[in-house]
């Protein structure tokens, strides 16, 4: 049988009518970009921000008649809430007092601030991110993961990378994931950590052609509709930069903080700003700065080196406020159990460097315990 086309999908979702009841969700404009990959259909429906759980009966409908089309393996659908999209959003209000006898200044009436979606069972979320790439940030997810589970905490980690997945082989996982009544994803599951990436759901080649829209519905479907049991905290390894994942991040989903990570060089550092100023400015607590590749030890000998130079991030750390996690060596050791897929704290948990990262585990833990979740930023994902 051929593949599966957009136009088909397309063609097919004209059978599900829009929230007018007139007029089908393609006419309306409510469809993002479909992407189709391993006989699998993702796609999400623009609805306006109050409607979305009154319109969850919709997105099922046309989730339903995806699934019913030859040759369509499963579809993943979401509802998403972006105002910047073409679909039709419910005029603002005329402009009154807010809530609680506040006014706003200028007479201006301001988006109401939604409670962000949590997910259920995960007590915390936890993002990594850093400012550029080739500063061992998943290698510090993963680690930190461990020193988190190593801590006595049940812990997932969600590889956020859309473009390159790198959980799958920095922690020896390989194979697909099964589903549960045909939605809900049961995660992948080493070291004692359940994980989830679509590295396990479409090629490494095939995802790094996602775009926007998808981007965001295929990220917050892996959070939100994969079995993650209970877990105190859940880490999500951000992809470098601040691109649509790290806003989708840090907009829509109640990040408990995020942990910036750097190596010493001033370049390096200057990227790493950019990342920690998006959180800022979205209200997501900043749990402090990690140095990665803060000296080298000698295999051999022993001998400490600061080739990169050394101690530039904590005193970024010092300068804008934040605090200083800790400083991680770059060892032989590291880079071999990285590319082996076995991560050095569940290789050598009595080692240096995995007491360093249980160190920086516990004091992001402490950080983290007790924080608030808060209101999301105007755009809301359902």
């Amino acid at each position: 049988m051929a593949d599966i086309t957009k136009e088909q999908v397309l063609e097919t979702l004209k059978t599900v009518r829009g929230p007018d009841l007139e007029h089908n969700i393609v006419e309306l404009g409510m469809v993002s970009d479909v992407f189709i990959s391993d006989g699998k259909v993702y796609f999400s429906i623009t609805v306006p921000a109050e409607r979305a759980k009154d319109l969850e009966p919709m997105r099922l409908a046309a989730e339903r008649v995806i699934k019913e089309m030859p040759g369509v393996k499963g579809a993943l659908v979401a509802l998403t809430a972006d105002k910047k999209a073409g679909a039709p959003v419910a005029r603002p209000a005329p402009a009154q007092a807010a809530p609680h006898g506040h006014s706003h200044p200028h007479g201006q009436q301001q988006p109401p601030r939604a409670a962000k979606i949590g997910v259920p069972g995960v007590k915390a979320i936890i993002a990594v991110a850093s400012g550029k790439g080739g500063v061992g940030k998943s290698t510090t997810a993963v680690n930190l993961a461990l020193g988190l589970l190593a801590n006595g905490l049940r812990v997932g980690i969600l590889d956020a990378d859309i473009y390159g997945p790198s959980m799958p082989r920095l922690l020896k996982i390989s194979g697909r994931p099964t589903q549960i009544d045909g939605r809900i994803i049961n995660p992948m599951e080493n070291y004692g950590l359940k994980v989830m990436s679509m590295g396990f759901l479409v090629e490494e080649e095939t995802a790094m052609i996602w775009r926007g829209p998808m981007v965001q519905s295929a990220l917050l479907q892996m959070l939100r509709e994969v079995a993650w049991g209970e877990l105190d905290v859940l880490v999500v390894d951000m992809p470098p930069g601040t691109g649509d994942v790290q806003l989708t991040m840090a907009q829509q989903v109640p990040l408990a903080g995020a942990v910036i990570v750097s190596t010493p060089q001033d370049l390096a550092l200057i990227d790493a700003r950019k990342g920690l100023n998006m959180f800022r400015k979205v209200e997501v607590p900043v749990l402090g700065i990690v140095e990665n590749m803060s000296y080298f030890i000698a295999p051999d000998t022993g001998a400490r080196y600061d080739i990169f130079g050394h101690g530039g991030a904590r005193k970024e750390a010092e300068r804008i406020g934040v605090p200083f996690l800790g400083e991680v060596p770059l060892t032989m050791g590291i880079r071999e159990t990285s590319d082996a897929g076995t991560p050095l704290v569940a290789a050598e948990p009595n080692g240096i460097v995995a007491n360093i990262y249980r160190e920086i585990a516990a004091k992001v833990w402490r950080q983290v315990e007790g924080t608030p979740q808060r209101a999301a930023p105007s755009i809301v994902f359902e």
